[in-house]
């Protein structure tokens, strides 16, 4: 597999988001021996510290980035390549056409009148539900890379890691 290679739809393990609380397997709350274990032992890259409370853990073979404070799982990313697909009401969040979830969101913002900011980046978010759909390259286009938090963030810029802004 190519360092651009998508995996396929139908290849993916289907995770559905609960919002705020937590994705696939995964709640937010969890130490890393939790997050581990619900991901049947996986095996993530070193766990290393971004800040004094703030440390990240990816788990290249599954797709995702999860980043925890003081020890607490509070922000998960998902990988557009490779990653899970994430679901919201039977609507896919990973690896689809950027402007595609926006549209998703905006209708989301509209219907059930939620709130729809755009963070420093550009990118949607629905602080309501904890989402921010970024863009993750993929060879020579780009594809929705969710990133789920576990609260509403007044401030997105502060409250996601710094690393994960440096994501494209």
């Amino acid at each position: 597999m190519g360092i651009w290679d998508v995996t396929g739809e139908d290849e993916r393990d289907r995770w559905d988001l609960v919002p705020l609380e937590g994705v696939g397997p995964l709640r937010f709350g969890a130490t890393h021996a939790e997050v581990v274990a619900a991901l049947d032992g996986a095996v993530a890259s070193p766990t290393i510290g971004i800040a004094p409370d703030c440390s990240e853990a990816s788990f290249g073979s599954i797709g995702l980035t999860v980043y925890y404070s003081d020890g607490s799982l509070y922000c998960i990313a998902i990988d557009a390549l490779r990653g899970p697909q994430v679901q919201l009401n039977g609507v896919p969040l990973v690896a689809r056409m950027p402007s595609e979830v926006e549209k998703w969101m905006l209708d989301q913002a509209e219907v059930h009148g939620r709130e729809l900011r755009y963070t420093h980046a550009g990118d949607p978010e629905l602080p309501e539900l904890g989402l921010i759909s970024r863009a993750q390259r993929a060879g020579d286009v780009v594809l929705s890379r969710p990133v789920f938090l576990d609260q509403r963030a007044e401030v997105t810029w502060d409250y996601v890691p710094p690393r994960e802004w440096r994501v494209f």
